[in-house]
């Protein structure tokens, strides 16, 4: 630093962490969350138990805690999220005013992170459950090939099919080990399939056929739906854990070749077969016949889906500006007035008396009962 000669005022000094800085952090949520922009949910997350706090995938090395070598488990908590999703559609066409001053390597990049498909959304039944289970495809007119159904293992919906099954007990300690497992090694198409059968049945809503529920965790619960209608001859990770626990795999549209032979997926166009009404049908034309059928017969119709997803707040030790929300038993929910502003938990100051005075009139609440959020939000 000596010989870089820096020379630095002290007086013109700037910290993203003072309150002074960071009410302006908490402006902006204020106005995103009084348009509906920003709301909670919960979600898993990485999860040190001897820390006790959420990790970023960074901070999460070879599956420990990088500060102390803890095993890093999955914790589902309510976490705040920004509505990105509510864009998308505009950020894709606003591209086209980048195109020649922008590098098309990145304009792809975005366009896949956006990751916009048109398909269908089908609903399946779970026997024993009274409502449907609805999945998204960009492939509607390979419903006839359909032979197994999957579900995220550490989606709710997986919990709630195993209990009280035979496979509760198996279940349990599979999910246990998805825990362990980040979302990167889950997507990697070369790890061999794991799963349980979940001793359930769902219904082909095209042909009647009953077909075995799988839980998995190639498939992640908060894309799409959490669950797959798995189409083995025509998708390689379908196939792969055909492949692995010795499921039917049907060839449905004719690519010349035999997945279950060469066991390799043929998403190449052809016509169709082995697929009732669809039969002889090229691609574009099955697309549009089977989502006219499932809309005709209530269980299905056109859709369109993205990759993207909304941003999560991610708040790991106790990085990041306090959440300006009071939290009110009986009102839920309460943004603190502006000029309340800033939310300073990290100095054990929250919104004054007047602000709980004001919730409290307008609750019935005696002061103090509608509690500040922490600093982690």
């Amino acid at each position: 630093m000596r010989r870089y000669a820096c020379s630095f005022d002290w007086d013109r000094v700037l910290n993203t962490c003072d309150p002074e800085y960071y009410h302006w952090n908490q402006w902006f949520f204020l106005q995103m969350f009084k348009r509906g922009l920003a709301y909670r949910k919960a979600s898993n997350v990485n999860w040190c138990p001897e820390c006790q706090t959420v990790l970023a995938n960074e901070q999460v090395v070879a599956g420990l805690c990088e500060r102390c070598d803890t095993a890093v488990t999955k914790k589902k908590l309510t976490q705040w999220y920004l509505k990105i999703t509510d864009y998308a559609d505009r950020l894709l066409d606003d591209m086209a005013q980048l195109e020649g001053a922008w590098p098309e390597k990145v304009l792809l990049m975005q366009r896949n992170w956006i990751g916009r498909s048109t398909g269908a959304e089908v609903d399946f039944v779970i026997e024993g459950r009274e409502e449907p289970v609805t999945v998204y495809t960009t492939r509607p007119d390979t419903l006839y090939g359909a032979t197994f159904f999957v579900v995220a293992a550490d989606s709710d919906l997986a919990a709630e099919l195993a209990e009280g099954t035979p496979a509760q007990d198996e279940f349990t300690a599979y999910l246990d080990k998805v825990k362990q497992t980040s979302e990167m090694d889950r997507l990697d198409s070369s790890r061999e399939k794991t799963g349980v059968f979940l001793q359930r049945y769902a219904i082909n809503p095209v042909n009647g056929e009953r077909i075995q529920v799988w839980a998995s965790d190639y498939v992640l619960a908060d894309y799409g739906t959490g669950a797959i209608m798995a189409v083995p001859a025509h998708d390689q990770r379908d196939l792969d854990f055909a492949k692995a626990f010795d499921l039917p795999v049907r060839v449905v549209v004719d690519a010349g070749e035999d997945p279950s032979v060469t066991w390799e997926a043929t998403a190449d166009d052809g016509l169709h077969i082995n697929s009732g009404p669809l039969d002889g049908l090229n691609k574009h034309d099955a697309i549009a016949a089977i989502i006219e059928i499932l809309a005709e017969r209530g269980t299905g119709k056109e859709a369109v889906n993205y990759r993207l997803r909304d941003w999560l707040i991610s708040r790991q030790r106790y990085w990041g500006t306090p959440i300006p929300i009071i939290h009110c038993p009986s009102c839920g929910e309460v943004p603190v007035p502006d000029d309340q502003l800033p939310v300073d938990a990290a100095a054990g100051r929250g919104p004054g008396p007047q602000t709980q005075g004001n919730i409290a009139s307008r609750c019935g609440h005696r002061v103090g009962e509608c509690r500040v959020p922490a600093v982690r939000g």
